[in-house]
């Protein structure tokens, strides 16, 4: 996956370099918009993005499954992760140079937790417990061409601010071929 991360950040570069930098800072912008929210999908569905279902929560002991049905409520059935999904803390920050989406503070360390499996007290002062590695950030092959296509969107934006004929196929004999 790095070696294909590496090449669309390469093929990606060479044509983010040919806009100008208010150009660039708006498609990245949009990039990064537009993966936020196919990583809120994902969440939402409870998938990782090699398409698997996370792994289930552990069941709960009986013990505390009847003091939960004796409280007035709902019992925790629902999918993991739904405030964790909110823009409020999946965060995204571009500029012209770059874009970043994730977690930060106290929710970027139960998000890093919980995408790597490692350990980590329950409650805070209470006992430890060992988290099944659930994936929550990643690309998947939707994801590369949905980058692809709006970069390519954002490039004939571009051409058609500069040269007007080029979305009707009036060249003026400049493309040979």
């Amino acid at each position: 996956m790095k070696d294909d991360l590496d090449r669309l950040e390469t093929w990606v570069g060479g044509l983010l370099a040919r806009l100008q930098p208010g150009a660039r800072r708006q498609c990245i912008h949009r990039i990064a918009r537009v993966l936020r929210r196919s990583q809120q999908q994902r969440i939402a569905a409870q998938r990782d993005p090699g398409g698997q279902a996370f792994t289930p929560r552990k069941p709960r002991r009986r013990a505390q499954l009847e003091r939960l049905h004796a409280q007035p409520g709902r019992i925790r059935r629902h999918a993991m992760f739904g405030k964790l999904r909110t823009m409020r803390f999946l965060k995204m920050e571009s500029d012209a140079q770059h874009l970043a989406i994730g977690f930060s503070g106290r929710t970027g360390r139960l998000a890093r937790v919980h995408q790597s499996g490692e350990s980590d007290q329950v409650a805070l002062g209470g006992p430890g417990a060992r988290y099944p590695a659930r994936q929550l950030l990643g690309l998947t092959e939707v994801d590369r061409q949905q980058i692809i296509d709006q970069l390519l969107a954002d490039l004939t934006r571009s051409l058609r601010k500069i040269w007007p004929g080029w979305a009707q196929g009036r060249f003026n004999g400049l493309i040979s071929g």
